[in-house]
Parts: structure tokens; C-alpha cells; sequence
């Protein structure tokens, strides 16, 4: 019988997964993708997560690969509304860390325990003693006994847990469309709130931006040439997209994180918007802040210190949707006087003392595991 099971092999259970292997707990961590795949969409990793990645190592060598993000731009018409400074957010790391999804799952990969590929975990059942996960895999089908199971395994993996209905999932009507090319702007984070919708345009290493932008709630036949439109009419940047993706984007909170032995770390518990870019740092900061718990816990000891992470944890996801639903909405096209009145309403909003506390909010400040980092 192994001590944990991580179910997923993305971000958020590598990181638990390494953080575990320098507590000397050697999970045992299924994926049910033969390969790594580029897993979420996030690109950018927050102050509070870098800090708490030190354990296990990857902060340094993921800052190394990073361009860093110090300050950012939100403009509309051709002008600055208003500088977002996390270059001032007091913390051991003011930036936010950008780099490719590759590289951050290159970094855990190499830090975490070997993961065992193109197993599929079919059912999770607490007997009271332990877990009995059911898998199927290259070999067929097998069974494991684990004290301690982490769900970490995106959406897909909620069935696992949840019974159906029991996360309430809304479905925005919006659409995005979205491409990592080469673009100058330095590494300056810039948000365009103009008046047919938002265009994001965030630095990645190597001189290549992040764009992405609104394209309403129509199905998009071509992701390529609508945001290639989107930027030049938006911001002016006339940019070869060679290709892209569109996207929608939903809205969960689970109740609970918690099932007997079963905990629920990441998108499998909670998913918002990545217009803003929090959901792979919230799922991260479940994994790093229940890692210390989880030998105490097994044991039986610990059970008073995992209800308060559950609480915290819940209640920082539900702050983080609110937010998320928040930059939706500025992120839709809006009529004239709309327009006229959301820059007028961002630019005296964020001058000043206002312009800070958007700083901690977008930089996870608030986060209920920021305290100490």
C-alpha cells in the first residue's frame, strides 16, 4: 500500500507531487495521457505559488525560464487608463512569472516522482482504512491501496468524487480566441478594454507575446483571423498568427474539497475564467499549502488542520470566481456611452490607493495562503 496517490499529472499534481518527495512522502502519481500535454491554458505564475514552489525546489529554476512581469497597462482608445504595479506588491517575489505551460511541467517533471502514464482511474472507493483506486491502463485492469488520494486531475476527473449536479457549473456565453506568437512590447503586461471587447497581451520568454481576445458568443470558424482582426483593430499591432485556438469559459465552486481519504485539489474542485489568469495559481495553492498536512493526516492526526485548509480554500475560490466573473464582464464589447463610462469608471478606480489593491487582488495577494510569502 502506498502512502498517497496524486490522480493527474498536471501542474497541480506535479507540484504536490514534488513538494511531497522533499517531505520524503514518494507518491504515487497516474495520468491517464500517454505523453505530457500542454495541460491549461495559464502561463503566469503569481507571487504566492513561486513562494511556496521554494520547498521543492522549482522556484529558482522556474524564474530562470521566466520573463518577469512587474508591471502592467490597462488601456482603452490608445491611451493608459492605468499602471498595475506588482513590482511594488509587497511579497518576496513582486512579478508575476510568465513562461510556457511545457516548461513549467518540464521543471516539475524533473522534480516530482516518475509518473505512470496511460492509466485511467475508473473508481475511488474509501473503505475507512484506505482507498481502493480502480485503474485501467496498458496492462488492464488493476487496483491500489492508498491511505491518502489527491484528486488533481481537471474537470474531468469530478465523477470521481462528486455525484452529478452536486458542482454547479455556469457556462458563459462568451467566446475567446487565443495564440502565442512573436510581438514586440517588452515585458509589459497590457489589458485593451475597447469597445468591441478586450484584448490581452502578455510577454513570454524568447520575444513571443500571449494574445487573447474576446470574439463575442458565435461559434468561430477561423480562431486565426478573427484575433489577427481582434489585435490590429484593437491595439493597433498588425501581427502574423500563422494559428490559434478559441475557447469558452465556465464558472465551479465545490462545497466541499473532501471525501473520507479523497481530497480535491485544482479544476476538479474549482474552475474560473482565465481572463485574469488565477485558476492554475488557485490550484497550485491547494496543492502546496495541503502537502505539510497530508503526513499528519494519514496518520489520523491532523483531521481539525485539514477542515481549517478546506475552509480557507473554499473561500478563496469564491473570491477568485467573483474576480473572474468580474474581468468577463469588462471584457465584452459595450456600446459607446458603456464604453465611454467603464474607462471613465476604471481609470478613477485604479489611480492611486485603488490602483494598489488591484495590484494585490490580480497578484493573489488576497489569497488566504498568500499570509507569510
Amino acid at each position: 500500500m502506498t502512502d498517497v496517490v496524486i490522480v493527474g499529472a498536471g501542474p497541480v499534481g506535479l507540484a504536490l507531487a514534488a513538494d511531497l518527495r522533499g517531505r520524503g512522502i514518494e507518491a504515487t502519481v497516474l495520468d491517464r495521457r500517454a505523453h505530457p500535454g500542454a495541460g491549461t491554458r495559464a502561463i503566469g505564475i503569481h507571487s504566492p505559488a513561486l513562494s511556496l514552489l521554494e520547498a521543492s525546489g522549482a522556484t529558482e529554476r522556474l524564474v530562470e525560464r521566466a520573463v518577469r512581469i512587474g508591471r502592467g497597462e490597462a488601456r482603452a482608445d490608445g491611451r493608459v487608463l492605468a499602471e498595475i504595479r506588482f513590482d511594488r506588491v509587497p511579497a518576496r517575489h513582486p512579478y508575476v512569472a510568465a513562461l510556457p505551460q511545457s516548461d513549467t511541467i518540464e521543471v516539475l517533471t524533473a522534480l516530482a516522482p516518475p509518473v505512470r502514464r496511460g492509466v485511467t482511474v475508473t473508481a475511488l472507493h474509501d473503505d475507512g482504512r484506505a482507498v481502493r483506486v480502480r485503474t485501467t491502463g496498458p496492462a488492464g485492469s488493476d487496483e491500489l491501496r492508498a491511505d491518502v488520494v489527491v484528486v488533481a486531475s481537471g474537470w474531468a476527473g469530478r465523477d470521481l468524487v462528486y455525484r452529478r449536479g452536486a458542482v454547479r457549473t455556469h457556462h458563459y456565453p462568451d467566446r475567446y480566441v487565443m495564440s502565442d506568437v512573436e510581438a514586440p512590447g517588452g515585458a509589459v503586461a497590457r489589458v485593451h478594454l475597447e469597445r468591441d471587447g478586450v484584448v490581452e497581451s502578455f510577454p513570454l520568454p524568447g520575444g513571443r507575446r500571449r494574445f487573447v481576445a474576446w470574439a463575442g458568443s458565435a461559434e468561430i470558424r477561423d480562431a486565426a483571423g478573427s484575433l489577427h482582426d481582434a489585435v490590429l483593430r484593437r491595439t493597433g499591432l498588425d501581427v502574423d498568427i500563422p494559428d490559434a485556438s478559441a475557447f469558452g469559459v465556465r464558472r465551479a465552486v465545490a462545497p466541499a474539497l473532501r471525501r473520507g481519504r479523497i481530497v480535491v485539489v485544482g479544476d476538479a474542485a474549482h474552475e474560473v475564467s482565465p481572463i485574469g489568469g488565477q485558476g492554475m495559481n488557485l490550484g497550485l495553492l491547494d496543492a502546496l499549502t495541503l502537502a505539510p498536512l497530508l503526513p499528519g493526516w494519514a496518520r489520523g492526526d491532523d483531521d481539525a488542520a485539514l477542515a481549517r485548509w478546506e475552509r480557507d480554500r473554499i473561500a478563496s475560490a469564491r473570491h477568485a470566481a467573483r474576480l473572474a466573473a468580474l474581468n468577463t464582464r469588462l471584457g465584452r464589447a459595450a456600446g459607446p456611452v458603456a464604453h465611454g463610462l467603464r474607462s471613465a469608471a476604471l481609470r478613477a478606480a485604479l489611480r492611486g490607493p485603488g490602483g494598489a489593491a488591484f495590484a494585490r487582488a490580480y497578484a493573489m495577494r488576497f489569497d488566504r495562503a498568500a499570509r507569510g510569502t
